[in-house]
């Protein structure tokens, strides 16, 4: 199972993500009316900035983590239906108008399934618009939380740990979409420089979480600390983000 996330932290240093999200709704054609699936919508912080651009529409909102969805219960208005499930097997009341996600589709294992999942949830010619982190993303991070998961006492919990992400290629992810059946298909990678709000906060709910998780709760508070001294001051992340366009055949 999927690790439960912190949806009020979440919400509050996650602005990183909803300026990358602004981009990425900008690329969604939409009328206003339209019901759009936000494919794992975390804290209903960019959720609210598709409602906006839904004014007599409606959003049906998915994400795996109950602390995510139970903030954004709290947030969104009538104009939301939020599902907590996993984005590779959850149930949409109807067929969608078009599909987005921000910054989630590389926490799920399986993406082979995961575009199958969101084509059949997709209506005859809708769109899907994505972006997530792609091939290199934070890699730099990633290498100092893996050195520091080397020393004593962390190494008996995260020597060899290789955690859940799936930062994948453009490449591989345009034949991904193709094999699930959608056409029209574009992606690219995209560097994306963040220097993170309130860092300590951040490290711990964003990209630490799963580390932190497998360790005993000991070690936890120890081991962010030597991670964020061994980052250095000011903490600087190397997003790579990997972009997704594509559309659902209007024929089929």
């Amino acid at each position: 199972m999927p690790r439960d996330w912190d949806g009020v932290a979440y919400d509050r240093v996650s602005k990183p993500q909803e300026d990358m999200a602004r981009v990425v709704l900008a690329r969604l054609p939409l009328k206003g009316d339209e019901t759009v699936l936000d494919a794992g919508c975390g804290s209903g912080r960019v959720t609210r900035l598709l409602l906006d651009r839904l004014p007599e529409g409606h959003v049906v909102a998915v994400d795996a983590a109950p602390s995510m969805t139970a903030e954004a219960r709290a947030t969104l208005d009538q104009r939301a239906t939020v599902i907590t499930s996993d984005l590779v097997d959850f149930e949409v009341p109807a067929p969608v108008d078009a599909a987005f996600s921000n910054a989630v589709f590389h926490w799920v294992p399986d993406h082979d399934a995961l575009f199958a999942r969101l084509y059949e949830a997709l209506k005859p010619g809708a769109p899907l618009v994505a972006q997530c982190g792609g091939e290199g993303n934070i890699e730099e991070f990633h290498r100092v939380a893996a050195e520091v998961g080397t020393r004593d006492p962390y190494r008996a919990s995260l020597g060899g740990w290789e955690g859940p992400w799936n930062f994948a290629s453009a490449q591989a992810t345009a034949e991904r979409l193709e094999r699930a059946g959608f056409i029209e298909v574009e992606t690219w990678l995209e560097p994306w420089p963040v220097a993170p709000p309130e860092p300590e906060t951040y490290l711990r709910v964003v990209c630490l979480g799963n580390h932190l998780a497998a360790l005993p709760e000991a070690l936890r508070e120890p081991y962010l600390r030597d991670v964020m001294q061994a980052c250095g001051d000011p903490v600087e992340l190397g997003y790579v983000r990997l972009n997704i366009l594509a559309r659902r055949p209007a024929d089929v």
